[in-house]
């Protein structure tokens, strides 16, 4: 909520209708955009959709493949 109240409702809204559009906006940001690290460094729609093992596969998948080529282009330098 601190966000929330940071980024928008400490700003100057003289519509209602232009706060409504503000608010909608950070909570479109906050549940599709913002990675949570309590639910893994995935989005809370991620989370809730059951995206979240697939995104995080993917990320080990990315990071085993770069630690190996990191290795080899290592071992290759020491050679």
């Amino acid at each position: 909520h601190q966000t929330l109240k940071n980024r928008i409702l400490l700003e100057n809204h003289y519509l209602p209708g232009a706060l409504e559009a503000a608010i909608g906006t950070f909570v479109d940001h906050y549940n599709h955009c913002r990675v949570h690290e309590s639910l893994g460094n995935v989005t809370p729609a991620d989370a809730y959709f059951g995206r979240a093992p697939a995104i995080l596969e993917e990320r080990r998948r990315i990071k085993e493949e770069t630690i190996r080529q990191r290795r080899l282009l290592n071992q290759g330098r020491a050679a």
